[in-house]
């Protein structure tokens, strides 16, 4: 593995976490105190973190440092994150249909 593969590794592995968590990447760079960009950069595999802005972003993840630089984090990312979209339209479709009939007066 080379520099830049371990700057892809790192980048994706932040977004997944980032995305498991539903923030965007505003509401984490608020959160994490870094601007928007460089965490863009970051995650696109340009940019490399300090020590100190790892161990920042891993804790805003409520992950180890050493979890943002495992290969394998992305394996069945797809599965969840499909998983979590799911439940989450579904609960706003449900919200949706209940309104929809409360305003008829069918319930």
């Amino acid at each position: 593995m080379d520099g830049q593969d371990i700057k892809d590794t790192l980048g994706k592995n932040i977004k997944i976490l980032r995305v498991r968590r539903g923030l965007s990447q505003a509401d984490f760079a608020e959160k994490a105190d870094i601007s928007i960009t460089f965490l863009s950069n970051i995650e696109r595999g340009i940019k490399y973190p300090q020590p100190n802005m790892l161990s920042k972003i891993a804790n805003t993840l409520g992950a180890k440092v050493n979890d943002l630089f495992t290969a394998n984090l992305e394996t069945g990312d797809d599965n969840e994150l499909l998983r979590h979209l799911s439940e989450d339209m579904t609960k706003n479709v449900n919200l949706a249909i209940t309104e929809v009939f409360k305003r008829y007066g069918l319930i």
